[in-house]
Formats: structure tokens, C-alpha cells, sequence
């Protein structure tokens, strides 16, 4: 989903994107090498405190929950034991850091991760984004935030990318 997403994606939006994905802490992630080769952004794996920038794509590392404040991306360790839910910690920050300009996307994923994030998304003004789960190689994520009532738009990866450069075009 994310490389149909950022296939149709054009690299001049000024947009920054931001990934946030359920990553092994036990494996490298090659997100980098393989996002890379779908834009022409920089794709960069975060650090603490990494400046946002437009027209990049910045994704969390292994074993980290990030959050934005000050224009910045700021990562702390995943607590070593319960569920992790960084997708919800990351919409949260986002709208709390950029309210009405905060855009949430739910792709493909198990689980519920997102749905609670997308609440506040929704609720600071921010536009709600879903994978159509008939699109998705797994429904769950999908499927949860849809559950919420709040998506502003459930399509397949290339619809969102075309509502998206829409959505950023009217900002």
C-alpha cells in the first residue's frame, strides 16, 4: 500500500511525510531502500529531534515511538512490555502539534492501531484518510478507523494519493 501510495505521490507537494509503521525491534528495516525506489523525496530513517521537512519522507526506527513538537521529530524508547500502539501516539502529537493541518492516513495493517489516534486528528480539525480494506492485504487497521465514523475519505492507495495532492493543493 505504501509504495502504490508514494508511486502516485508527485515529490514537489511541500508535504513532509511522515511513516509510522509496527517494525521488528530484532531486524534491520529496509523501508528506506524499498520506499526510495517509489519517490523522488528523500526518505530518511528519523533520529531525535530531526527537523520535519517539505517534500521528504521520514520514517520511525525500530523499537521507537515518535512523536512532533517544535518542527521536530522526537523519538523515545517503545515501553519493553504491553501494547505498543505507535500510530495512535503519532496522530496524537500530530494534532496536537499541527491541529487542522494534521492529515491521517490508515493503510494496510492488523489490528486497531490509528483508530484512537484518528479521533483526535478528527476532533483538532485534521483530515481522516483510510485504505478502502478491500484494497488491503490485511483489513484490521483499515477496518478500525473506519469503525470510528470519522474518515473523511475511504479509497484505494492511488485515490488517496490523487485526494491527497487535492487536499494539499485547497491548503
Amino acid at each position: 500500500a505504501l509504495e502504490r501510495l508514494f508511486d502516485a505521490l508527485p515529490s514537489d507537494t511541500g508535504a513532509c511525510f511522515i511513516v509510522i509503521q509496527h517494525l521488528s525491534p530484532d531486524h534491520k528495516s529496509m523501508m528506506d531502500n524499498l520506499l526510495a525506489r517509489h519517490t523522488r523525496m528523500p526518505v530518511l530513517v528519523a533520529t531525535h529531534r530531526t527537523p520535519l521537512a517539505p517534500n521528504h519522507v521520514f520514517l520511525i526506527p525500530p523499537a521507537m515511538h515518535m512523536t512532533v513538537a517544535d518542527g521536530r521529530l522526537h523519538l523515545v524508547r517503545e515501553p519493553p512490555t504491553g501494547l505498543s500502539l505507535p500510530i495512535d501516539v503519532f496522530f496524537r502529537s500530530a494534532a496536537a502539534a499541527r491541529g487542522d493541518r494534521t492529515i491521517a492516513v490508515v493503510l494496510s495493517g492488523t489490528g486497531s492501531d490509528g483508530a484512537r489516534g484518528v479521533q483526535t486528528v478528527n476532533e483538532g480539525g485534521g483530515l481522516v484518510m483510510v485504505q478502502d480494506p478491500q484494497s488491503a492485504k490485511f483489513d484490521g487497521m483499515p477496518r478500525s478507523a473506519i469503525a470510528t465514523g470519522l474518515a473523511d475519505d475511504v479509497l484505494a492507495p492511488l485515490e488517496l494519493a490523487a485526494r491527497l495532492v487535492e487536499h494539499l493543493k485547497m491548503d
